[in-house]
């Protein structure tokens, strides 16, 4: 059994597909099969049932699959232990972040840290917060960076930054906007992220300051990304609470519009697990965004 045996493996898992695996991993479909056939051929256990063009992980691979994650994060923390011996001259960062933190406010910040260690690898995992929280949890990246809070007693949730949030419509909508208040709030049809996101965490946060029973709200259409939610609500298709970072250049191009109304401000928070290594790049970066903070 071989390291990257077991990164194919996880990658499948996690995929249930044996293409997009292959892609990801940039590697030929063949390649790929033939890492899980030599897994299973090896120790006489079958991990995945075939279903038509689709794989799904049988019992076996399903207790399988914990321990092949944590002998890959044991073997990073092991690389990333001698990369620290470098001194930042070499070595890699993992970081996931929830959608609004990772496509609007981390780029700028990732940007200065590459040009400051150059050397030192950054990958970017998008997802929503819960995603980002399990990522963090389970060992698979450094730092985690999320919307709103998350409870969570193996994680160390440090605030970070505040986001502005805003309640937007179709720019043909703005006249209706000045006129909102609970009643026409709770009326309203919304557009919203999917449950388990920090936007729509927000969301509901946003409609609570208002006296709005969750029971009396209508959502009309739910959008697995911010960028889906902006071109719907672009469209007409409702009422959406968005970060003024995701929608400030719809507002200005004319697509969108804001309501006057002040929302809560919400927190950005980075994750870091409790009890496992913190390597020197996860450091740096922290401290990093500490000093321009």
């Amino acid at each position: 059994m071989t390291l990257e045996q077991l990164r194919v493996f996880v990658c499948v898992a996690e995929r249930e597909h044996m293409t997009r695996a292959a892609e990801t991993l940039n590697l030929t479909q063949s390649a790929t099969s033939a890492a899980i056939a030599a897994l299973e051929e090896r120790h006489g256990v079958k991990l995945f049932d075939r279903i038509g063009r689709r794989i799904a992980l049988t019992g076996a691979g399903r207790a399988f699959l914990g321990e092949a994650r944590a002998v890959l994060a044991r073997a990073a923390t092991a690389e990333q232990t001698l990369a620290d011996l470098a001194g930042l001259k070499t070595g890699a960062l993992a970081i996931a972040a929830s959608q609004t933190v990772g496509s609007y406010w981390l780029p700028r910040h990732i940007a200065a840290f590459h040009a400051r260690y150059p050397g030192v690898a950054v990958a970017l995992r998008i997802g929503n917060t819960d995603a980002v929280a399990e990522l963090t949890r389970a060992g698979e990246v450094d730092l985690g960076f999320v919307e709103g809070e998350v409870d969570d007693p193996a994680l160390d949730a440090t605030a970070i930054d505040e986001d502005e949030l805003l309640i937007v419509a179709a720019a043909g909508a703005r006249d209706s906007l000045e006129r909102l208040d609970a009643e026409r709030l709770a009326a309203a049809t919304w557009v919203a992220r999917e449950k388990g996101s920090g936007t729509r965490a927000a969301f509901e946060s946003a409609l609570a300051a208002f006296g709005i029973d969750p029971a009396r709200r209508r959502i009309g259409l739910e959008l697995p990304s911010n960028e889906a939610i902006c071109a719907a609500v672009a469209a007409g298709a409702g009422l959406a609470v968005m970060s003024r970072l995701v929608v400030d250049a719809s507002i200005k191009a004319g697509e969108l519009a804001a309501a006057p109304l002040a929302l809560p401000r919400r927190r950005f928070f980075v994750l870091r697990h409790r009890q496992r290594y913190e390597s020197q790049a996860a450091r740096a970066f922290s401290d990093m965004l500490t000093s321009v903070g």
